[in-house]
């Protein structure tokens, strides 16, 4: 089985000064949204393998204050592709993925992660708050049988859900 975990950015932090889109951070309701997400999934014991992130500012930043509240020890990539993109591209790079690696997480930006976890899971329609996690399950031993439909949704949790459970000190 092949697990795939899909994180969108924290809340970015528009009035911050910032030269493109690509550099914009992420505000302080971000800052601790990522970082309880972090430790929920840490607590959960669904860290994965394997993390990927968009190479802009706000998806790199949620990813590391996640890894590093949760302390996570899975490697984390930093990957231009996933900024700017598009579902089909996004699924042909998860098809390309190792193997030996059971468990991905990506993180990414809207419009796309709503539209590619309704495309993984059969054409449902999902709306993917700020620092959201989704889970989605593909019964395979290879990344390159993922396709439309061919996944299960496992869980989706937002950092809102998990406010009274979380301390975010």
């Amino acid at each position: 089985m092949k697990t795939l975990i899909l994180f969108r950015h924290g809340k970015s932090d528009w009035s911050a000064d910032f030269g493109s889109d690509h550099e914009r951070p992420i505000n302080q309701r971000g800052v601790r949204s990522a970082r309880r997400m972090g430790r929920f999934l840490a607590s959960a014991e669904q860290v994965p393998e394997l993390a990927v992130t968009s190479s802009a500012v706000r998806a790199r930043t949620t990813l590391e204050l996640a890894a590093e509240a949760g302390e996570w020890e899975c490697p984390i990539e930093v990957s231009d592709d996933l900024y700017n993109t598009y579902t089909d591209a996004v699924i042909a790079r998860i098809r390309m993925g190792d193997d030996e690696v059971d468990s991905v997480l990506l993180t990414g930006h809207e419009p796309v992660w709503s539209e590619l976890a309704g495309e993984l899971i059969g054409r449902a329609h999902v709306r993917f708050p700020t620092a959201a996690m989704i889970r989605i399950d593909f019964a395979s031993a290879n990344w390159r049988d993922v396709k439309p439909g061919s996944g299960t949704l496992m869980w989706m949790v937002t950092p809102r859900l998990l406010e009274s459970w979380a301390d975010d000190g």
